[in-house]
């Protein structure tokens, strides 16, 4: 196997950071993804991203962030870490995933990644829109009352 064409989550266990966007009065943030995301199109997902090599957790949750969303996190929390064992093209997939609630000021926020994400809005969490993306939908299960 040539290790230069090694594929996180595929050909080794992924970490990722997941992170709960909110304005701190009830509303996230979550988006659509777009034809560009890995997968899951159409579906809505909060933000998240992959560590790299000799990279903090909390590095990597502020770059993604900040990537995607052009805004920095005002208050971080950590909710919990999981994994995540999916499929993608017909390959099982497995990601250690750290999971967070982000504050953000609302106003701030861009939509950096057109590409992979079709659309940008605000819910609350009893009120998601749907379809959910899958792993995303089982992380808002688990931690809803810790996201109220």
């Amino acid at each position: 196997m040539n290790l230069n064409n090694m594929k996180r989550g595929i050909d080794y266990t992924g970490v990722n950071v997941a992170f709960y966007c909110h304005d701190g009065k009830g509303n996230y943030l979550f988006h659509r993804r777009a034809p560009g995301a890995r997968d899951s199109h159409g579906t809505w997902s909060c933000g998240a991203g992959g560590v790299h090599f000799n990279e903090s957790v909390l590095e990597a949750l502020n770059r993604e962030v900040e990537e995607e969303l052009n805004t920095k996190p005002r208050e971080v929390e950590f909710l919990g870490w999981g994994e995540a064992f999916r499929e993608h093209e017909g390959k099982p997939m497995h990601w250690i995933v750290f999971r967070y609630r982000v504050l953000l000021d609302r106003e701030k926020v861009v939509n950096n990644e057109p590409e992979k994400h079709e659309e940008l809005d605000w819910f609350r969490i009893d009120n998601l829109p749907q379809p959910l993306h899958p792993v995303v939908a089982v992380e808002v299960a688990e931690y809803k009352n810790l996201l109220k």
